[in-house]
């Protein structure tokens, strides 16, 4: 069941969902991906499309309603607001931190923007890496959260630093650097732990997509130099030790260049890189197959299937690659999809799907 209120173009809809997988029909600009949007507001507390939540509330309302019931147990609640921030509530219990509303609602989204997961910007990739990092371990997110706020003060700092006594602001940074490195450390160790759990299932599913002609690698090349294995005691002391390195440079253009806003993960196919070399077609075999095995990992975690969310993405991938992923998911997975016609679903797809047509919906009703 999804409950929105004031959500986007929708100001009031209840949707009960009656089979496994929902397929969501509709031209383009009727609010399917709103629908999407906001199982994914619920099971991460983040929108892949907005920062803002002024962007997820209705015009003409001052707030919006997120609801839905994740299983027999969970009635997961998020409401936000132009003015006061947000709240959130699980079984009816108004909870301290938003966080805790993480973990009973997962999912693994691919939409058209996912595509820009090897072409794109470095961020890119992070923010991937960090939504399965998530998924493994819900507290993640508190950890991402601290470090951007420790990155905002740090440059903070140094813009007020001139009128400082340098006594004072060598020990502010000092305590900068023990805080940042720290938190550095547990980041980059969790992220090169996602990896290794999500790279072999990764290339297994490549393997298949591209029917052996090419071998999937990847490379993580981490923003803080990690020396030795991963023992977090001595990767802290080295990033520490950088930190204090680097402070003549950030000093003078402003930005800190040690830590895992600084990561890159080079996806590699038969050992150059895909961002430069690989063709669209290419690009997207590779994309479905991180997002499968990211499925896949989740799935083998947590001994339940979580709730896969396809945006559009058909009409991304070229037919061979469309039947691939259906094959794929089959019928043991639950999938809420949006399309803009049913002509690509065939046989046991269309015959066990719900179908929802947005036009229907037009009114946000």
């Amino acid at each position: 069941m999804l409950e929105l209120e004031g959500f986007r173009n929708y100001i009031q809809l209840r949707l009960e969902l009656e089979q496994d997988r929902l397929l969501i029909i509709g031209p383009n600009g009727v609010g399917k991906s709103n629908l999407l949007e906001a199982v994914e507001l619920l099971g991460s507390l983040r929108s892949h499309r907005s920062n803002r939540d002024q962007d997820l509330i209705h015009w003409d309302k001052s707030q919006a309603l997120v609801r839905a019931k994740a299983n027999a147990d969970d009635f997961l609640q998020l409401e936000l607001r132009r003015k006061g921030g947000r709240s959130a509530s699980l079984n009816n219990k108004p909870l301290a931190r938003q966080l805790d509303l993480i973990g009973p609602l997962r999912f693994v989204g691919f939409s058209s923007l996912d595509l820009d997961l090897v072409r794109g910007e470095p961020s890119i990739r992070r923010h991937w890496l960090d939504r399965v990092v998530q998924q493994l371990e819900p507290v993640y997110a508190d950890l991402i959260t601290r470090y951007i706020k420790l990155l905002r003060q740090r440059s903070h700092l140094w813009r007020n630093l001139q009128h400082v006594p340098k006594l004072d602001r060598d020990e502010l940074l000092n305590a900068f650097d023990v805080q940042m490195a720290l938190v550095s450390t547990r980041i980059h160790r969790r992220r090169k732990r996602a990896l290794a759990y999500v790279f072999p299932l990764a290339a297994r599913w490549h393997e298949n997509l591209s029917n052996g002609k090419e071998k999937f690698t990847l490379d993580y090349q981490p923003g803080s130099f990690l020396e030795g294995e991963e023992e977090e005691e001595s990767w802290r002391l080295s990033i520490e030790k950088q930190l204090f390195s680097q402070r003549t440079q950030e000093e003078r253009v402003g930005s800190c260049s040690i830590g895992p806003h600084r990561d890159e993960i080079v996806f590699l196919l038969n050992g150059v890189p895909a961002r430069r070399f690989a063709s669209a077609g290419q690009q997207r075999t590779l994309v479905l197959a991180l997002k499968l095995a990211e499925l896949e990992l989740v799935g083998e975690i947590y001994g339940q299937s979580p709730l896969f969310l396809l945006d559009d993405v058909l009409a991304e991938l070229d037919p061979a690659r469309q039947l691939l992923l259906l094959d794929a998911v089959g019928d043991s997975h639950q999938c809420l999809i949006t399309a803009t016609h049913l002509e690509a679903f065939e046989g046991n797809w269309k015959r066990h799907c719900q179908v929802l047509n947005t036009e229907l919906l037009r009114d946000g009703g």
